[in-house]
């Protein structure tokens, strides 16, 4: 029979074990920070009816979703962890209580053109906030210290939250009579980046969106308001008094800065951004949009807002919520990529690896349910291999400690431990050696899973 030639498909990442190590550590201290702010794991099924994932869909979201039939069943692969989360809690409400803080880490599927750093299979981490029919504004406030804590927590300190407001941009846009087209100029005024403010006036001015040359100076005029945190607010008060919707969303992004300090944000990891749009059909008040701000090619790595209805495709209860979500495998990618993942912290399978020197396994056996009894992680390698070869699985597995066994060892009561890394070699006690391994392993986990340059 001939043999198929193994091949993993375009689009989708398999990590060898070492970088799977890394990734772990990213989703351990992703969960680790998500759970001290009280935010629940859930995990919803990677398939579900076509018609649950395409209610709010259409457009590039059929064009871009895996979709199959098995037997009478349409099904369809998720494409994001928020259209399952509107159906969990549909489903669920009378069960959950409000409001509702859950965190997810999870697989998701696009069928798109698979380039450098997108993937067709990829795992998103976010964090949603669900209200039943309100949501308090304090809620919008933390989030900012959630995702500062988390990429504080990586070992990430040159980073940027952009945040804006909504109703700060609608309440504009209606004050210049420009509601009808705030779409697409909210569209255009995203590529200011990209393209320079030249070119964005030539847009705006242009034959598809029509504006005066007046109208296009004002709109730049605002959002080229900038400085502090405390100077934008003062300038955007000026503009307060005319327009509803505009004065609430002041009033909110006032509250969301107000208690940035109290919530434990720095103030230079944290700037009001007037060019954050985000989702146009989607988010309702604040926005967020957070950049490593020596690698702005990456763009951004952690994003989301407030919305008014999470479920209204399959409820007619409110339920409003916030939420953010990182794009982890295309975030790993990069970070790889760029060389800011810490070699140096520990990515083998276990903290010790056992090699009897006896034919009688037994004392090697009893050592190694005692060394996990204690929370080590420990290998027994029982192949009968030369010792040359034991020592270099040891060696490519980069696993820290190796203990010998022997009959010596065992008659005095004593156990040889070697560290890998510095190739000292101690026989003491059990407890001796046990704390020598602790006391190691703390030094060698005690750095960040990513470094800056």
């Amino acid at each position: 029979m001939a043999k198929m030639t193994p091949r993993t498909l375009s689009g989708f990442m398999e990590l060898l074990p070492a970088p799977q190590q890394q990734m772990e550590r990213i989703m351990e201290i992703l969960r680790t920070t998500y759970s001290r702010y009280g935010f629940t794991p859930l995990d919803t099924p990677l398939i579900e009816a076509s018609e649950v994932l395409l209610a709010k869909g259409g457009g590039e979201t059929e064009k871009q979703i895996y979709r199959f039939t098995k037997g009478d069943a349409d099904l369809s692969l998720r494409f994001d962890l928020t259209v399952p989360l509107a159906k969990y809690v549909a489903l669920h409400y009378n069960d959950l209580s409000f409001p509702f803080r859950r965190y997810q880490i999870g697989k998701v599927y696009r069928g798109e053109r698979a380039q450098r750093g997108r993937f067709r299979e990829f795992y998103q981490a976010d964090i949603d906030i669900i209200g039943d029919g309100k949501l308090d504004i304090t809620n919008e406030a933390e989030i900012p210290a959630i995702i500062c804590q988390t990429f504080t927590a990586l070992g990430l300190k040159r980073f940027q939250i952009r945040v804006n407001n909504r109703k700060i941009l609608n309440g504009f846009y209606a004050m210049q009579a420009l509601s009808e087209k705030s779409g697409d100029i909210m569209r255009t005024v995203d590529k200011l980046d990209k393209i320079g403010a030249e070119k964005v006036k030539a847009l705006l001015c242009g034959e598809e969106i029509g504006l005066t040359e007046a109208q296009a100076d004002e709109i730049l005029k605002f959002i080229a308001i900038t400085g502090s945190n405390a100077e934008v607010l003062t300038a955007l008060q000026g503009y307060a008094g005319h327009n509803e919707v505009f004065d609430e969303g002041l009033a909110e992004l006032n509250t969301v800065v107000k208690y940035l300090a109290a919530f434990g944000v720095p103030e230079e990891n944290f700037a009001v951004d007037l060019t954050i749009a985000r989702g146009l059909d989607y988010y309702t008040g604040t926005v967020y949009e957070t950049t490593l701000l020596d690698h702005p090619e990456i763009g951004s790595v952690c994003s989301g807002g407030r919305y008014d209805n999470l479920a209204e495709y399959y409820t007619d209860r409110q339920l409003p919520g916030v939420g953010i979500s990182i794009g982890l495998t295309r975030l790993f990618y990069v970070l790889g990529e760029q060389g800011m993942l810490n070699s140096d912290l520990p990515t083998a399978p276990a903290d010790v690896l056992i090699l009897p020197m006896t034919e009688d396994l037994t004392a090697a056996i009893a050592l190694a349910t005692k060394l996990r009894g204690e929370g080590i992680r420990t290998q027994l390698y029982t192949e009968q291999k030369k010792f040359k070869a034991k020592m270099n699985y040891a060696d490519k597995l980069s696993i820290p400690y190796v203990i010998f066994l022997g009959e010596d060892e065992i008659s005095a009561g004593v156990v040889a431990c070697k560290d890998m890394v510095s190739g000292e070699q101690t026989k003491l006690s059990f407890d001796e050696t046990l704390e020598r391994i602790r006391t190691g392993l703390a030094e060698k986990n005690s750095g960040h899973v990513i470094l800056e340059k």
